[in-house]
């Protein structure tokens, strides 16, 4: 197999040259593209001076790395992509080696990398609970992940206008629903330094607006009416008690409810019986494949 490392970036640059770096080290000697998200800090003079050796893409506009990362699917022919952040780092040369392996049945899909950060705890997600078996999930997060990009593309990627933030649960539910899975993989983890300038107010903005909308695109009657009533109260209670912009998250709520029962979202509920399974995947954890395969749609809604 193939690979590409694919990191978009907007003003960290310092951040980014740790990234690239680590991915020059990995022994698979993946290609590597950059798309730089309109930076201002002299991201593209540093890519140009320390790192001409890679592929690297300036945005004019800043359209933000749920659209960049489409676009980026778009510009390479490898078989997987391997997406990390802009202040994540691979933490061995053999990261993606080892998770190539995990691609080891034309069922899985995608492979939530084990993710590491150091600046927030000592728990490494992601990982598989063992060897034994192909443990499967109901997501992988977007710092950490590697994605057959044939199915990325022909599932239309991610649904940009979501913008920042659930893109990947999303992703991953309609995966399933075309008979592919996510895979907890088994490699050496991937460190992401959660970078200080981060928005937290965009991310709790967003964050409970996609969960509206998540519910009202994805979730099938009869369970859409209880699956969106649980998402306000579970962000309502969640916004009062820990949010560090409880406002933000209630105007996201409010923003999501609008434009659901506006018109604005095309519903496109996946099959009861998926909804099941990924319920089951969230709330159990993850399961062997062997336990599921019997359960998955057929491979045949997408070409191969």
């Amino acid at each position: 197999m193939d690979a590409a490392v694919v990191i978009v970036t907007k003003n960290r640059k310092q951040d980014l040259a740790v990234a690239i770096r680590s991915a020059l080290n990995q022994t698979s000697q993946p290609r590597i593209l950059v798309i730089d998200d309109q930076s201002t800090d002299g991201t593209p003079e540093m890519l140009r001076s320390r790192f001409p050796m890679i592929r690297f893409v300036q945005s004019d506009t800043s359209r933000g790395y749920v659209f960049q990362r489409n676009r980026a699917a778009s510009l390479i022919d490898t078989e997987i992509i391997f997406s990390i952040d802009d202040d994540a780092e691979f933490s061995s040369p053999r990261v993606i080696e080892q998770t190539l392996r995990d691609f080891s049945t034309s069922r899985i899909g995608a492979v939530a990398i084990p993710c590491f950060e150091p600046r927030n705890d000592s728990r490494v997600r992601q990982s598989a609970p063992d060897s034994s078996h192909i443990s499967v999930t109901d997501r992988f997060v977007g710092t950490a992940y590697a994605v057959r990009r044939n199915i990325f593309l022909q599932l239309g990627g991610y649904r940009e206008h979501l913008l920042h933030q659930g893109e990947e649960g999303d992703f991953c539910l309609r995966m399933l629903a075309a008979g592919y899975v996510t895979r907890l993989g088994g490699s050496d983890p991937i460190h992401h330094y959660v970078s200080e300038h981060r928005s937290s107010e965009r991310m709790d903005f967003y964050g409970r607006r996609n969960d509206i909308l998540f519910a009202c695109q994805n979730v099938p009657m009869p369970y859409l009416p209880f699956h969106l009533v649980a998402t306000v109260v579970k962000g309502s209670i969640y916004a009062i008690r820990y949010a560090q912009h409880p406002t933000k998250m209630f105007s996201g709520i409010c923003n999501g409810l609008a434009e659901c029962f506006g018109g604005d979202i095309e519903r496109k509920p996946v099959d009861r019986r998926v909804y099941r399974l990924s319920r089951e995947l969230n709330k159990r954890g993850p399961v062997p494949l062997e336990s599921v395969i019997n359960r998955l749609p057929a491979v045949s809604t997408i070409s191969q």
